[in-house]
């Protein structure tokens, strides 16, 4: 039987960006907006149901990326398509996972058990990424990725182009991710 349904209940993520100066005042903030859930997710949660060889690990992390300057301009960004397989930064910057706080949603509520709800808070604080650099004139982020593991490759999770944010070294970035299963 071969059966293929798009009627699913389809994985979707949301985030908010919210950048604070050195005294911890709101900048700027984003609103919550739509993430994209990179096919390479659906492909992940395959290998952690496959019970053969496949070797999958959930969020490794989260990488950051300065994307293309040209986005700033008309017609902006490309859409954020679900079959991106890497950031458009070859040099992007990682948050380990451990520098992540992971939880279960229910609802709003932070649960202490599994629920159909993840939400991921990367705050990247100064100097974090430690742009500029030899890959990146300035501290401008227009893209990220939350990534996990399969079979030894990172793949992306989710996928998501911003609007430019550009940041100096003292400011602070948090970042919150919703992703619903």
């Amino acid at each position: 039987m071969t059966t293929q349904r798009s009627s699913l209940a389809p994985l979707m993520g949301e985030y908010r960006d919210v950048l604070l100066d050195p005294a911890g005042r709101i900048t700027w903030e984003s609103g919550v907006r739509k993430n994209t859930i990179a096919t390479d997710c659906r492909r992940l949660l395959c290998g952690f149901l496959h019970s053969g060889t496949t070797t999958a690990l959930g969020i490794t992390g989260l990488q950051v990326g300065k994307g293309e300057a040209s986005w700033d301009q008309s017609p902006g960004a490309p859409p954020a398509l679900p079959s991106r397989t890497e950031l458009v930064d070859p040099h992007s910057f990682t948050v380990a996972a451990d520098a992540l706080q992971i939880d279960y949603l229910a609802g709003t509520a932070v649960s202490a058990t599994p629920t159909n709800q993840l939400q991921v808070v990367a705050t990247l604080g100064p100097g974090r990424p430690d742009w500029p650099d030899a890959h990146h004139s300035d501290g401008t982020l227009r893209e990220f990725g939350l990534v996990g593991s399969l079979d030894g490759a990172t793949v992306l999770i989710d996928y998501v182009i911003h609007p430019a944010i550009p940041r100096d070294p003292l400011s602070t970035l948090k970042r919150t991710i919703r992703l619903v299963f």
